[in-house]
């Protein structure tokens, strides 16, 4: 595919746009405003590239995981572009992105664990061994909850102050080269959220 967007909001919000041999990319740190700033990222970045986004052909989305209320933007975000301009949408986890970008594109890759702040004194938790056939981070374990009390640190691990939605542009291009499939388009939030719905209304009798 020529054109191609991706987005993500599990780590602050990254966007990035690939048109032909050439790509784009724009982060805000704030990991709090996803809303505020999603819109306007795009629009930057479609008028640096000068790209018209009515020429975008799929759309990548991360996944997670992440909490509930920032990446839930993104991937709402990512459905209603595909989905308005009838394009695929191309799911996939954002830790996968972050183990791929710290691997060498080699077959005896190192292993990598991408931990992840979840709040409540947990981590978000995923361990890669190397690359498989296709190039691609091979899950060995996770994605997982993992308590602060619990970790033990270790060489291999990476805390990514993104997640790099170029990266995720490369993995779908992979994906798509290799006739494979993508992950599922639900939001890995690894909890259950805060607000539930209520229960069924209680009858008063007289």
């Amino acid at each position: 595919m020529s054109v191609l967007l991706a987005i993500d909001t599990s780590i602050g919000t990254s966007v990035a746009l690939k048109t032909g041999d050439r790509t784009g990319e724009h982060q805000s740190s704030d990991e709090r405003g996803h809303t505020e700033v999603i819109g306007g990222l795009m629009a930057r970045l479609f008028a640096e590239m000068k790209v018209s986004p009515s020429t975008v052909e799929g759309v990548v989305v991360g996944i997670g995981p992440g909490p509930f209320t920032g990446l839930r933007v993104g991937i709402a975000a990512a459905k209603a572009f595909a989905t308005g301009l009838g394009v695929p949408l191309y799911p996939i986890s954002g830790h996968e992105a972050v183990a791929y970008g710290e691997m060498p594109d080699t077959p005896n890759a190192p292993p990598v664990r991408v931990l992840q702040d979840a709040r409540r004194r947990e981590l978000f938790v995923t361990e890669y061994s190397g690359l498989n056939a296709q190039g691609l981070p091979l899950p060995v374990s996770g994605p997982k909850l993992l308590t602060r009390t619990d970790y033990v640190e270790e060489a291999r691990d990476v805390w990514p102050q993104h997640i790099p939605a170029s990266t995720l542009l490369w993995l779908a291009e992979l994906r798509l080269r290799a006739g494979l499939g993508f992950e599922s388009d639900q939001a890995l939030y690894l909890r259950a959220p805060d607000v539930k719905p209520a229960g069924a209304i209680k009858r008063v009798s007289a």
